[in-house]
């Protein structure tokens, strides 16, 4: 578990250009804050540990604002930017490398038993704000733009934005940077409208220019 931990806060520096010391990061970062307190509330509650795993789990929600049930399972180098609002389900499984961003939701759709949270796989990144729910799952490599809302499966390499989230097919199968440019992330419905304006624009202008050779033509000739 010490390793595991470890790696958790190593990419603190790998991902925020704001951390530069090691004492700051110890001390102030909640994200980090909060997986450690899972990892502890984790391994006690497979240990079968009644009611603390629990309570551990409440503190670190009281104190850092981010709330992560102790059932939950994640992967290695899990590091959550800024946090607050962040809520992991109880059958969430989570990968390696992934990042979530403030006001992500890992949640379920409704009071089922059993599976009902989704499960992230490798590298992927989850935008502030993006509500990933019910028993899905997300691909490796996937990104998932800010304040989307995904219920359906997402398959690797590919980027999701809107609500409902809508997947964009990426170019390449090559892993992409953890960092997700959330300005430039492409909106698939603006993109299907402009297509569509496009095309109307083309059927007025052939209109038009048959129109024009119509009445051009003698009377004689026109049909």
């Amino acid at each position: 578990m010490f390793a595991v931990i470890r790696r958790d806060f190593q990419v603190v520096f790998e991902r925020d250009p704001a951390a530069t010391s090691r004492l700051e990061v110890l001390l102030t970062y909640a994200g980090f804050h909060a997986i450690v307190c899972h990892r502890i509330a984790h391994r006690l509650r497979l240990w079968g540990v009644p009611v603390l795993p629990r309570l551990i789990a409440t503190l670190a929600r009281w104190i850092t604002g981010i709330e992560i049930h102790p059932a939950a399972r994640i992967g290695n180098g899990f590091f959550i930017d800024h946090g607050m609002g962040v809520v992991i389900g109880e059958t969430s499984e989570i990968g390696n490398d992934v990042t979530l961003f403030q006001g992500v939701t890992l949640g379920g759709t409704g009071k089922e038993r059993g599976k009902r949270h989704p499960t992230l796989g490798d590298h992927v990144v989850v935008g502030a704000g993006a509500k990933v729910l019910g028993a899905i799952t997300i691909g490796d490599h996937v990104k998932i733009g800010a304040n989307s809302v995904v219920l359906r499966s997402v398959p690797p390499h590919a980027t999701v934005v809107g609500i409902p989230g809508k997947i964009i097919k990426a170019l390449s199968d090559e892993a992409p940077e953890v960092r997700m440019d959330h300005i430039n992330i492409p909106d698939p419905i603006a993109e299907r409208l402009e297509a569509l304006e496009r095309m109307i624009l083309d059927l007025k202008k052939r209109l038009d220019e048959t129109a024009a050779e119509r009445l051009q033509k003698p009377k004689g000739d026109r049909p």
